[in-house]
């Protein structure tokens, strides 16, 4: 019997892709959705589940998965609030995981961020860091940190922040030493999180930008811009 695999974030730019990838991989004989709206997946090997993240006591029971993946985050101003926005990106997460894990799944693979350190100085990184800590004394067997910088993606609500951010950083990225914060496109960040967790055998505890684009098929499209 093949693996189960559960998500929560699958409606953002790059849970969107990476439960198709993970669908299509042939890894997984199911692969769960928690969210707060419907994507409506073709593939039979999709589960969606619509759910209130407030109240663990009503999902909590669906969770059948052996991998489990964090997506799930917004920005400080969708949230409206700081308090808002770490509900959303620690509160959220971290209940879901610890949930996952009482459930009996295993592995637990985490978007960060570089630069994550509960010790960091701005919020964000700061939150980050705390979450990332966190799952990692929940017990699972294996716990993966994926650090990208900027993802790429087509939104429905496009940040100016992050076109600015990209228009910059692309060019800034060239230089010795930066190259781990160049942007990445949702796609590929999608597509090589499904092959650390479906082809490597022990994978790495923590992912920055250079070691995700190497587990990467050569050949694969090169960074567009919004692709």
């Amino acid at each position: 019997m093949g693996k189960k695999a559960a998500v929560i974030g699958a409606t953002g730019a790059t849970g969107q892709h990476l439960v198709i990838e993970l669908g299509d991989c042939g890894y997984y004989d199911k692969v769960q959705t928690f969210g707060r709206r419907l994507v409506g997946y073709p593939s039979s090997l999709v589960e969606e589940h619509l759910i209130d993240f407030d109240r663990p006591e009503t999902w909590s029971s669906l969770i059948q998965a052996d991998d489990i993946f964090l997506c799930l985050g917004t920005t400080l101003k969708t949230a409206g609030s700081k308090a808002a926005q770490y509900k959303v990106d620690f509160d959220y997460q971290y209940a879901f995981a610890r949930c996952a894990r009482e459930a009996g799944a295993t592995r637990i693979f985490v978007i960060s961020s570089p630069g994550a350190s509960p010790k960091a100085k701005g919020f964000y990184l700061r939150m980050k860091g705390e979450l990332d800590e966190a799952v990692k004394k929940l017990g699972f067997e294996t716990t993966v940190l994926i650090k990208p910088s900027l993802i790429r993606a087509r939104r429905e609500d496009q940040r100016v922040g992050e076109i600015l951010g990209d228009l910059f950083l692309t060019p800034l990225c060239k230089l010795p030493g930066l190259r781990r914060y160049r942007p990445i496109n949702a796609h590929e960040l999608a597509r090589a999180i499904t092959i650390i967790a479906t082809q490597i055998e022990s994978p790495a505890a923590e992912y920055v930008l250079d070691d995700i684009q190497s587990v990467l098929p050569e050949g694969d499209p090169p960074l567009e811009r919004n692709a």
